[in-house]
C-alpha cells in the first residue's frame, strides 16, 4: 500500500524497512505471542535474485551481530516455482497451487499422512500427492536440477542465489530445502525461512518474492521481495544460548542536596549537567547522610558524586567526588 501510494514517484529500486507492532488473535505458544514487534525489510523493483541475496545478507549480518553462528541457526531456501513445475507436470491448474502450498507448508507441523489426506481432499490422486511430497523432499540443488531440468527458472534462480551467498560470505548459513514453500498465497518465487539448528523453536523469520501483490491491490505489478523477522522466537533462542545482553545501568553524576534549603540549588546543578549531555540522578529526598549517598552512588553506578552542602554553597561551590579515583575537588 505504501508503494501504491507513492506510485510513479517512487524511485526504483527501493529499499526500505520498518519495525512495527503486530497483533494476532490466537492461542499464545512459545515463540508466538498475541502481541509482538516485527522487523520488515523489502526491496521493490529488482527482478533478479540479487534482491534476495541482499536481504539474506541483512539477516545473516544480524545473526552474526548477536553472536549466532551457522552452527546455531540456518536459513532454508527454496522456490515456489519448484512446486509449480511439479503441479504442471501432473496436469493440475493454477487454482490448485495456493491450497497445495498452504498444506505442504505444514509438513514440519503435521504427520505426513495428514498432509496426504489434505491433498486427496483437494482432488489430487494418491500418485500425484506422493509425487509432490517426494519432490519436496529434495535437499540438494543438484538433485533438483536432475529432477526438473537445468533450464527451469527455479534451478537458475537458486544456483545464482547460492553463488551470490558465497560471494557475500554467508553461504554456510543457507540450506536448500524444497519443502519450504511458506503458507502465504502471494509468494511467487524464491522463499526462505530462518530456523534453529536444534529444531526446538518455530521459524525465526521468513520471506520471499511476491511479484504479483501490488496488482492484487489495484496497482501496477512490480517485482518485490521482502521478509518479516519477529522478536518472539529470536528472544527465546538468544535466552537459550545465554546471548541476551544485560544492559548496564549507570549514570555520570549523582547530585544530592545535604539539606532541604539547598534542594533548589541541587535542581539547578542537575539541570546544568543534563544540558551538557551528562546522565544525572538527582536525589529527590534531601538531607540524606553521607553513608547513604555513597551507597546510592554505588547502586546506580555513578562515576561522580556531586554534593551541594551549606559551607561550599555559601562560596558558590559544590563538592565533586570522583568515585573511581576517590579524589574530590570543590568546583
Amino acid at each position: 500500500r505504501l508503494a501504491l501510494q507513492k506510485g510513479k514517484g517512487l524511485a526504483l529500486p527501493a529499499k526500505w524497512y520498518a519495525i512495527g507492532q503486530c497483533w494476532r488473535y490466537e492461542r499464545a505458544t512459545r515463540g508466538r505471542r498475541r502481541e509482538h514487534y516485527q522487523w520488515n525489510m523489502d526491496i521493490i523493483g529488482v527482478e533478479g535474485v540479487e534482491a534476495e541475496a541482499e536481504l539474506l545478507a541483512a539477516i545473516t549480518q544480524f545473526f552474526k551481530g548477536v553472536g549466532l553462528t551457522s552452527a546455531d541457526v540456518g536459513i532454508k531456501v527454496s522456490s515456489r516455482k519448484v512446486l509449480q513445475q511439479v503441479l504442471e507436470s501432473c496436469g493440475l491448474d493454477s487454482e490448485t497451487f495456493g491450497p497445495v502450498c498452504i498444506l505442504v507448508d505444514k509438513l514440519d507441523k503435521l504427520p505426513r499422512e495428514k498432509v496426504v489426506d489434505g491433498l486427496l481432499q483437494l482432488g489430487l490422486s494418491n500418485d500425484t500427492a506422493e509425487k509432490i511430497l517426494s519432490a519436496l523432499n529434495v535437499k540438494d540443488v543438484g538433485d533438483l536440477e536432475s529432477l526438473i531440468g537445468e533450464d527451469n527458472d527455479a534451478v537458475k534462480d537458486l544456483k545464482r542465489l547460492f553463488d551470490l551467498a558465497a560471494a557475500y560470505g554467508y553461504d554456510e548459513y543457507l540450506v536448500f530445502d524444497a519443502s519450504v514453500v511458506r503458507g502465504l498465497a502471494y509468494y511467487t518465487g524464491v522463499v526462505f525461512e530462518g530456523f534453529d539448528r536444534e529444531g526446538k523453536l518455530r521459524a525465526i523469520c521468513g520471506g520471499g518474492r511476491y511479484d504479483k501483490l501490488l496488482g492484487t491491490f489495484g496497482g501496477e505489478d512490480q517485482p518485490c521481495v521482502g521478509f518479516g523477522f519477529g522478536d518472539a522466537v529470536i528472544m527465546e533462542l538468544l535466552s537459550d544460548k545465554g546471548l541476551l545482553p544485560t544492559p548496564s545501568h549507570s549514570v555520570d553524576d549523582l547530585v544530592i542536596a545535604m539539606d532541604k534549603e539547598l534542594y533548589p540549588a541541587a535542581c539547578s546543578i542537575a539541570s546544568k549537567l543534563r544540558a551538557n549531555n551528562k546522565t544525572v540522578d538527582l536525589v529527590l529526598d534531601s538531607g540524606k547522610k553521607m553513608k547513604w549517598a555513597f551507597k546510592q552512588a554505588e547502586r546506580c553506578g555513578a562515576s561522580r558524586l556531586v554534593l551541594v552542602a551549606p559551607d561550599e554553597w555559601e562560596k558558590g561551590l559544590v563538592r565533586v567526588k570522583n568515585l573511581e579515583t576517590r579524589e574530590e575537588v570543590d568546583v
